[in-house]
């Protein structure tokens, strides 16, 4: 039943991840993900296989913590006033959404336990079973796409940061093996110790501001 009040949690983070990506490009002059039709919270429009369906199967199957990802949203940088600079900040909104929304989730995790005694004890359970984990998974997609490995965000980022010539050698030398090197950071389990001290110390001061 567990995987019946996670599963929406996690497609609205990775959806909205995704989502956050388009608007912020389609308010920087990138119309592309607009007309390709996924500039919209239609869950379907981001199924991706693997991401969406396949890896949160199978981390159910393994008792895995649940994760997945959706399918990204097309930009074209060219069409940016400034490419490098209004990439980077186009990168950068997906974490930023997620981290939007486990303050939310904090949030809303503070107002149902205030309401407790209107919502009844099943309820009340439920409700903080999604919001811990929505806490959690959010801040975990945010720190792990910041990873400064392209492709994922985190590198598109460093890479709009740093001077030109340095961010062309930065681009090259992680063009080839960057999904190469998370695929092994994610196998070997190495990923943990660069994602989890963060998101822990993120989620204790949501905690800690929120009274929880």
């Amino acid at each position: 039943m567990s995987i019946f009040l996670l599963l929406p949690v996690l497609f609205l983070s990775i959806i909205l991840h995704e989502f956050a990506h388009g608007y912020v490009a389609y308010r920087l002059g990138d119309n592309t993900a607009y007309v390709s039709g996924r500039l919209t919270l239609n869950p379907i429009s981001h199924v991706d296989p693997i991401g969406t369906i396949v890896v949160p199967a199978v981390c159910w199957l393994f008792g895995w913590p649940l994760f997945g990802w959706a399918k990204p949203v097309p930009i074209n940088p060219l069409r940016f006033p400034s490419p490098r600079r209004d990439m980077g900040k186009t990168a950068f909104a997906g974490p930023a959404a997620n981290l939007l929304l486990a303050v939310l989730g904090a949030a809303l995790l503070k107002v149902s336990l205030l309401l407790h005694s209107f919502l009844g004890a099943s309820l009340l359970q439920t409700l903080v079973y999604m919001l811990q984990y929505g806490i959690l998974i959010n801040i975990f997609l945010a720190i792990f796409n910041l990873i400064p490995i392209p492709p994922l965000d985190g590198g598109r980022v460093v890479s709009a940061l740093l001077p030109l010539k340095m961010s062309l050698q930065y681009e090259h030398l992680f063009r080839r093996y960057g999904l190469w090197i998370v695929f092994v950071l994610i196998l070997s389990g190495a990923v943990k110790y660069l994602i989890l001290p963060p998101t822990y110390f993120l989620v204790n001061v949501l905690a800690k501001i929120f009274g929880l």
